[in-house]
């Protein structure tokens, strides 16, 4: 059964590889060289949309202005990627989003003049990950005895991100420690990741503490786990480290890489508590009630660096 093997992997790894998705390869095909172009544009181009402060994950962030690992309390030296963010697309005038406890969770979405044709295929491929996502859910409320539809009112006005990171080729060596992505774990309830097939890829951490290449399966996407997942299933789901390696030596050239990735996280008045298959008499809760958006704003404001954000 689909259910029983979802939670035999979310168990052991919390990462898999999904097939028959249903999204289309045109879609993918267009965000994915709408993007190329715009990170190829000049850098004081792209940074009219710099990301306007740590606690509003919307428009650029430059190269090495993030360290991913400070969120698991550690540090290095900046990670090695860029990339462009939008989050929820149809946002409208209802109270709900307007009001204090939303914060800045459905700050305006920053587009760039170009490429044109951007913006519509970034709000597209949100809209179509935002279903998958809620899909896959329902799926993981079955892996968990529960009823399919358990979670469909915590994701149904959700807080997500669509995220795209251009990994350009190094032009030089790394700092020591510094990854393209350095260690972490992701935030949310599940993240859906297009990835491509070049040097210095996805690696999971395993059980045997050795770093794991993550395989590229063409037309699939891979799927996670999150952080607050995991905290409400009371660590019966794990949420596993991972890392974007960097090329080895002697293939740098052809080591430009791009990821396309959803990031899932529940709607921010969502509680986050132990679910009720999850704990019993010989495993009571672990962890305090806690809601989405207050999870999420503490995560995104520890791995920030120093740079200029606009006012």
């Amino acid at each position: 059964m689909l259910a029983a093997e979802v939670d035999r992997i979310c168990r052991e790894i919390g990462f898999m590889v999904i097939a028959g998705h249903g999204v289309e390869d045109a879609l993918i095909d267009q965000v994915d060289a709408l993007s190329r172009a715009f990170f190829d544009l000049p850098l004081a181009e792209k940074m009219k949309i710099v990301r306007p402060a740590p606690d509003v994950t919307r428009g650029y962030m430059p190269m090495k202005a993030e360290v991913l690992v400070r969120s698991r309390g550690g540090d290095a030296a900046g990670d090695l990627n860029e990339s462009l963010m939008i989050g929820p697309v149809d946002v409208t005038d209802d109270a709900y989003y307007t009001a204090p406890a939303a914060g800045r969770h459905f700050a305006p979405n920053l587009w760039p003049e170009r490429p044109l044709g951007l913006r519509a295929a970034y709000e597209r491929y949100y809209r179509v990950m935002d279903a998958l996502a809620i899909d896959l859910m329902r799926l993981f409320a079955l892996a968990l005895g529960l009823p399919e539809h358990w979670f469909d009112a915590s994701v149904d006005r959700s807080i997500s991100r669509l995220r795209v990171r251009n990994y350009p080729a190094p032009d030089g060596p790394p700092e020591p420690g510094q990854l393209r992505a350095s260690a972490h774990s992701d935030y949310g309830s599940l993240t859906i990741l297009k990835t491509e097939d070049r040097p210095g890829g996805l690696q999971v951490l395993g059980k045997e503490a050795a770093w794991l290449d993550v395989p590229h399966v063409p037309k699939s996407f891979v799927v996670n786990i999150g952080d607050m997942l995991a905290r409400w299933t009371n660590d019966r789901w794990v949420s596993t480290l991972h890392r974007v390696a960097n090329p080895p030596a002697g293939s740098a050239a052809d080591s430009r890489r791009q990821s396309i990735v959803f990031f899932q996280n529940p709607n921010y008045d969502a509680v986050v508590a132990c679910l009720p298959s999850c704990s019993d008499m010989a495993n009571p809760p672990k962890y305090p009630a806690t809601t989405s958006g207050g999870h999420l704003r503490e995560k995104f404001l520890s791995t920030q660096r120093a740079i200029a954000y606009a006012d």
